[in-house]
């Protein structure tokens, strides 16, 4: 195959995991008789740093022209103090909008020997393979009319959704809970929200054209407290984009450390892949940032952007080796299997595939 990718590493230490993902992709390229040209764009704070706005034009441009985009993390506070259309993270929610991105894939896995790493008990962990689904380009991010009030006293942010929004969201999931376990959890909160008994209906209507998948529903508060009771439960959760934010970050912290999350934004077009970790500017250039989730992005984006399946697992079943090996980032080290660098790591993947 002869793909190309936009590498948007941006800020903090994106550009560490963006390098670590690039690695491990010319590796599969190398090894599997594949060809990946990688062109880089400004994102960001580091778009802003040369006096541009967060999205620029030409990356815009280009994301619009290639077959998948590798992003590594956006977030700059020291641009904390403009307007949020002016700041880093801006930038996500432009591009996520203007390639029609509606559909956010994050899976949090209990990767072997990492069991110990989170909070919970590892016989609780054990067995967590999930999938969150997001709706990403609708409800309060992006909903009006928004804004604070002239006086400062009061703001407003606005929740809706259209059931077009829904059903695509919708069909996505259930697609992706055929090639899994067959389970598939919407969450809402139709006890209380208007919008949220549009979710439920529609999901239900839309759910009836997958008999082979089994489908409930759950209050996003009892949704949150299953997660950290019984996290093996789940299979794939669909939720709107403010829950589905909130839920997603939960099961990293759940699965032992948000570095090990990866995602995947897609739409019609081409697909954005990163890792859900944010810019982390305390720790750039330490060489301590977990790659763990930028190369995991990798391998979605292998599996969703490019339709290379068997890659994809091979990265996954790479990260399995390293890790058994005692290979460990900083932020799931432990006394046994103590730090490893970025650049470390990342090459016990590389040699690994």
């Amino acid at each position: 195959m002869n793909a190309s990718i936009l590498l948007l590493p941006g800020d903090g230490i994106g550009p560490e995991v963006t390098a670590a993902a690039v690695a491990v992709l010319q590796r599969v390229a190398e090894r599997l008789d594949h060809r990946f040209t990688f062109s880089e764009g400004l994102i960001g704070g580091a778009a802003l740093r040369t006096g541009q706005t967060p999205l620029p034009g030409d990356t815009l441009a280009a994301s619009r022209s290639v077959d998948a985009i590798l992003l590594g993390a956006v977030g700059d506070p020291s641009f904390d103090g403009r307007p949020p259309g002016q700041r880093p993270e801006s930038a996500l929610l432009q591009l996520r909008s203007a390639l029609g991105l509606y559909a956010n894939l994050r899976p949090a896995i209990a990767w072997p020997g990492l069991e110990g790493s989170g909070p919970l008990k590892p016989e609780v962990l054990a067995g967590t393979d999930l999938l969150v689904v997001r709706e990403l380009t609708g409800g309060l991010y992006y909903g009006e009319p928004r804004g604070v009030s002239s006086d400062g006293q009061s703001a407003v942010n606005t929740l809706r959704y259209s059931v077009e929004e829904i059903r695509r969201v919708t069909h996505r999931a259930f697609a992706l809970a055929r090639r899994r376990r067959k389970k598939l959890v919407s969450v809402d909160k139709a006890n209380v929200l208007e919008v949220s008994r549009l979710w439920r209906q529609t999901v239900t209507t839309v759910g009836s054209e997958y008999p082979d998948v089994t489908l409930t529903h759950e209050y996003v508060d009892a949704a949150a407290m299953k997660l950290v009771l019984m996290p093996s439960s789940f299979d794939v959760l669909l939720t709107e984009n403010l829950f589905g934010d909130i839920l997603s970050d939960e099961a990293g912290a759940v699965c032992g450390s948000l570095g090990l999350l990866p995602s995947a934004s897609l739409g019609e077009g081409p697909g954005l892949f990163e890792p859900v970790h944010g810019s982390a500017p305390a720790l750039a250039g330490l060489n301590v940032a977990n790659p763990i989730g930028a190369i995991m992005s990798a391998a979605m984006l292998l599996e969703y952007g490019l339709g290379l399946r068997e890659e994809a697992a091979s990265v996954q079943r790479a990260v399995e080796a390293a890790l058994s090996s005692g290979f460990r980032a900083e932020d799931i080290s432990t006394e046994e299997h103590p730090s490893t660098g970025t650049t470390e790591f990342t090459q016990a993947v590389v040699d690994r595939i």
